[in-house]
């Protein structure tokens, strides 16, 4: 049965140019106003040039009719059927709250607008209130109460440096990792500190973050010991340990973020051996993805991974700015995104989430934002069934 998203995969040169990006040697290397992050090595110099050039006459060949949009803000691009739609970016506390929260703030002289420095990590909790982990601090920004609050800041009982990855349970626990304390701490969902784990060497580097409700546990991605540790969610005691440095199935270098489906299958980004693992809630491997290159379902720096209510698997890699869409099986479909600073184009993108409802959350770390997408899936088509059936809508 053919997945109902369907491949679309283009301008392979881009993909080649930013293949390179963010790795030892780099040089930034601009192009018809986009910033490239690239790594130039000698032996390489004139074909990148040649390369560069031809793309740069592509583009100008190929440039729109004054008037016309760039995109549509969907992909693929029509006449295939969209798949991926853009919704709206996020950038401060400025886009969530009223006019009346922004008036008040400016009338009594306060400081009204907080923005990223350099988010990472993103979740969404069951009520739609969207976490994202920042340098120093995570913001939690509440579109019902159109406010934006603010967990280990300067003024909260515990002062978070880099924190990285982030999950919340149904409970109402916030968890997130700093890398500088090698800590997982737990919050409440008011801000208070509920518990700490990490006694000293037991983590170095921990990472990414998942809960799986049904067997309550905790996953923790540490990349720097190569492995990924289940603690209950009761007690935080330790469970299981999956992996060891190398390259064999089962074994990591270097992982960093981390997923669940919803049979608790365990998605894990092993970065530095180019792939994305498999296992099953027992800890056993199940299947690979993904291979070092610049081609359609290769890696140059995957990051964040997330998987929607229909099992397609979504993989951000920084050096593609963008991210890849594959089906259960590991066959790419689609991919969204290029170097920029418009609607769907990334500057070293890091973490994705999907929420219940297939919203796709990007951080875009050097844009400074969070992009917002939807899987124009079975749920949006029942939502829009639903809004075409009330009276007024269209």
């Amino acid at each position: 049965m053919d997945s109902p998203l369907l491949f679309y995969y283009n301008n392979p040169l881009t993909a080649f140019l930013s293949f390179a990006a963010d790795r030892p040697g780099q040089k930034h290397f601009a192009s018809i106003g986009t910033e490239f992050i690239m790594t130039i090595k000698k032996a390489g110099r004139i074909f990148i040039r040649l390369a560069a050039a031809i793309l740069t006459i592509s583009i100008v060949s190929c440039a729109p009719a004054p008037g016309k949009k760039v995109r549509d803000n969907v992909w693929p691009l029509p006449p295939d059927e969209p798949k991926i739609k853009f919704v709206e970016t996020l950038e401060s506390s400025r886009d969530f709250e009223g006019e009346d929260n922004l008036l008040q703030a400016l009338i009594a002289g306060e400081k009204i607008e907080y923005r990223f420095t350099k988010p990472y990590g993103v979740t969404v909790d069951k009520e739609g209130k969207i976490y994202v982990t920042d340098v120093g601090k995570i913001f939690i920004f509440d579109r019902q109460a159109k406010k934006v609050d603010f967990i280990g800041a300067e003024e909260d009982s515990v002062r978070l440096k880099i924190p990285i990855g982030i999950a919340v349970s149904s409970e109402g626990l916030i968890y997130v990792t700093d890398t500088a304390y090698d800590k997982v701490f737990v919050f409440s969902l008011d801000g208070e500190l509920v518990t700490a784990a990490g006694q000293k060497g037991e983590f170095e580097n921990p990472s990414g973050l998942a809960i799986d409700e049904k067997r309550r546990r905790l996953y923790v991605v540490d990349t720097k010991q190569h492995n990924i540790r289940a603690y209950s969610t009761i007690d935080m005691g330790l469970l299981m340990t999956i992996g060891e440095r190398g390259t064999n199935e089962g074994s990591f270098n270097f992982p960093t973020n981390i997923t669940l489906d919803s049979e608790g299958n365990i998605y894990v980004v092993d970065t530095n051996n180019f792939r994305v693992q498999i296992f099953g809630p027992d800890g056993k491997h199940i299947r690979t993805i993904g291979r070092i290159g610049d081609g359609p379902g290769a890696f140059a720096r995957p990051k964040g991974i997330a998987v929607d209510s229909e099992g397609h698997i979504y993989v951000v890699d920084a050096a593609f700015q963008n991210f890849q869409i594959f089906d259960k099986t590991g066959q790419i479909l689609l991919f969204v995104g290029e170097a920029g600073h418009g609607n769907g184009q990334f500057f070293l993108p890091a973490g994705i989430f999907v929420d219940d409802e297939d919203r796709i959350y990007v951080v875009d770390q050097l844009n400074k934002r969070v992009q917002v997408f939807e899987y124009l899936g079975e749920k949006w088509k029942k939502r829009q069934a639903l809004l075409q059936g009330q009276p007024g809508k269209n």
